[in-house]
């Protein structure tokens, strides 16, 4: 599967992880002590949804636009909806979208740091672009998983990893898990979010069953946008947070059907622990 990001940008697959990265964040700052974001596939920071690569596939208006559209969000997605407006000069007008760079960088404390991995070289000069002087974002031109071994562990000793491939390569399960299992030796008391489409299901269950190997704490999130019919679509997004939030679950649990139904998705939602923290 290749999903190249500006193509998709907002998309229901977006609303569900970007949602879920602010419930992260909103607990890491309960506590005063720094935290560091480690975003190891960050593209280009922001989308812009009038341009042709958004205007091509219309994605968004399944996602974002829909979800705006659905009437008062509940009081759960504050955070991300304000992240949304906060690069949309005229809102609730939407142009832009916000790509996980820019909605963590929009919830950063002035004690907090934020490290940005893109390996594409054109990707990567957009995020030095959109990020010039802020001196609480780094932007690193690298493989992300060579990122995890030179970046780990940070000196904040608390924050999160978030892993959001493209799905280019053909063996991106296995690459995440091992490369989940490099961070983990490096930094085991770290949040790790892990992103992957749902097309066809069995694939996704043997992933996750690599994932539990790894002996973490581990929380599911699933939203099927349809009934798993035919692998040829995608069918639905998933997250698996290693070392979850506490209470977590209980946010999901409580988020994600009504989330589904703004979104129109008829398949379904899951919330389920792989290892019981």
């Amino acid at each position: 599967m290749n999903y190249r990001h500006a193509f998709h940008a907002g998309n229901f697959a977006d609303v569900v992880k970007h949602a879920l990265l602010t419930l992260v964040l909103a607990h890491l700052k309960k506590k005063d002590a720094p935290f560091c974001v480690l975003d190891i596939h960050a593209g280009i920071g922001r989308y812009d949804l009038a341009g042709p690569e958004a205007t091509k596939t219309g994605e968004y208006h399944e996602g974002i636009g829909r979800l705006l559209e659905a009437g008062p969000p509940p009081p759960l997605l504050a955070d991300y909806l304000a992240a949304i407006a906060a690069i949309n000069p005229g809102w609730p007008d939407l142009r832009f979208y916000p790509g996980s760079p820019r909605i963590a960088r929009f919830l950063l404390r002035p004690q907090d740091r934020l490290a940005l991995v893109e390996l594409h070289p054109e990707d990567a000069r957009t995020l030095k672009r959109e990020f010039a002087g802020d001196r609480q974002v780094g932007v690193h031109l690298q493989d992300a998983y060579t990122a995890l071994k030179a970046l780990l562990p940070p000196k904040e000793r608390r924050g999160l990893v978030l892993i959001d491939p493209p799905f280019e390569a053909k063996d991106e399960f296995h690459r995440i898990v091992k490369g989940a299992e490099e961070a983990c030796r490096r930094w085991p008391t770290g949040i790790y979010g892990i992103w992957y489409p749902i097309k066809a299901q069995d694939p996704v269950e043997r992933f996750l069953s690599e994932v539990a190997n790894l002996g973490h704490p581990c929380l599911v999130a699933h939203l099927f946008r349809f009934p798993a019919e035919t692998a040829e679509r995608l069918n639905g997004s998933g997250l698996a947070i290693l070392n979850p939030p506490w209470k977590l679950d209980e946010a999901l649990a409580e988020l994600l059907p009504g989330l589904a139904e703004r979104l129109g998705a008829t398949g379904g939602t899951e919330v389920r622990w792989l290892v019981r923290g």
